[in-house]
């Protein structure tokens, strides 16, 4: 049996953990009961009733958080001729092609997000065993291999974020900062639940959503009420 600091054995008792929170109550009750030295994340998780071992129920995407995530994300880009220029112009902090698939594995891991362009995708494929594992290879499915450089960098600086369910079907995702205003923190999951809903595959039977949770880091988890979401 784990056993619990006395800080989460307080902060436990701020808690129903037979309640189902409204998720403004939930938000709010999250970023209360945060009380580390820093400026933790806020995270959801939705646990699916999915099966993963399924290709036509596995669920991966990405979602523009309309408040940010409160990180400034370092986006490194590969690309050839004009889209190099078009990539520096949109802000990317990297820019370049085998001299940075060279120094990746090197071991350098100086950027967040990894964008490419299709064409640069044979050179980056071999980079697979190295940032597959850490979720960082470029996928079309999230939009970071693309020709559309420009607005790839645009989405991630404005705060895109990216999902992927694991094998037990859960999805994590950050959804802002304890800092944030708690109306910007709901506008935010709102989004991230919409775009959880709609990635609901066709095979999924009985109830999708089984339960959907927040916390804060090092914070304890609020069991939310899925039911009580409206999305405007």
């Amino acid at each position: 049996m784990v056993k619990r600091s006395k800080r989460m054995q307080e902060l436990a008792k701020l808690i129903d953990k037979t309640k189902l929170y409204p998720v403004e109550e939930a938000v709010a009750l999250a970023q209360k009961t945060s009380n580390v030295k820093f400026d933790a994340t806020v995270e959801v998780a939705f646990r699916l009733n999915i099966d993963t071992r399924k290709n036509d129920q596995q669920i991966r995407g990405a979602v523009v958080l309309p408040n940010g995530t409160g990180k400034t994300q370092r986006v490194l880009v590969f690309a050839k001729g004009e889209k190099l220029k078009e990539a520096e112009a949109a802000g990317a902090d990297y820019v370049g092609d085998v001299d940075y698939i060279n120094k990746i594995q090197q071991g350098w891991f100086e950027f967040d997000v990894i964008v490419a362009t299709p064409d640069m995708m044979g050179e980056v494929g071999k980079l697979g065993r190295i940032l597959g594992p850490k979720g960082l290879m470029p996928n079309p499915k999230t939009g970071t291999v693309t020709f559309d450089v420009a607005k790839a960098i645009q989405e991630i600086k404005a705060g895109k974020v990216e999902y992927r369910a694991d094998k037990a079907g859960i999805v994590h995702a950050p959804i802002g900062k304890v800092s944030f205003e708690t109306e910007k923190l709901v506008e935010n999951f709102l989004a991230v639940f919409e775009a959880i809903q709609k990635a609901k595959p066709a095979a999924a039977k009985g109830t999708y959503m089984k339960s959907v949770n927040i916390t804060t880091t090092m914070g304890p988890s609020i069991k939310i009420d899925a039911s009580s979401v409206v999305i405007k």
